[in-house]
């Protein structure tokens, strides 16, 4: 098995693309109106529109009301990453914090309320969790 993807069901699929394409400098690709992908070495973001749900089952999803998932970028930098997406990101949950687990790590939300992490391993441990 090989975990590919996350998809974020949402009622304006233009606005979260243009929020993800700036806060993570990947483009996306568009299969129709309804539905794009922004796809890193690691996995891709797929972001659907509500239109999409009654494929899978009528009311199974509902956009902007996720409490319980945290969407994870692995990045370079997180404090520069931070420095660029001050003034574009609206909603901080905080800044760069040194985590136990030896990641620093940026938690803030997209436009939908989607919690999102940016994070840099820091310690050994962490580095050696990631090393590519």
């Amino acid at each position: 098995m090989d975990f590919v993807s996350i998809r974020v069901i949402t009622g304006d699929v233009a606005r979260l693309v243009a929020f993800y394409e700036k806060a993570t400098g990947v483009s996306a690709a568009w299969a129709t109106e309804d539905f794009a992908e922004l796809r890193t070495p690691g996995a891709t973001l797929a972001i659907a529109s509500t239109r999409t749900v009654p494929l899978f089952a009528p009311g199974s999803s509902r956009p902007a009301d996720n409490h319980s998932v945290i969407i994870e970028f692995l990045v370079d930098d997180v404090d520069r990453v931070y420095e660029n997406l001050t003034g574009f990101v609206s909603d901080f949950v905080n800044e760069p914090t040194t985590m136990p687990w030896g990641n620093r790590s940026l938690l803030f939300r997209d436009p939908d309320g989607n919690l999102v992490n940016f994070f840099t391993p820091v310690t050994q441990a962490a580095m050696e969790t990631f090393a590519r």
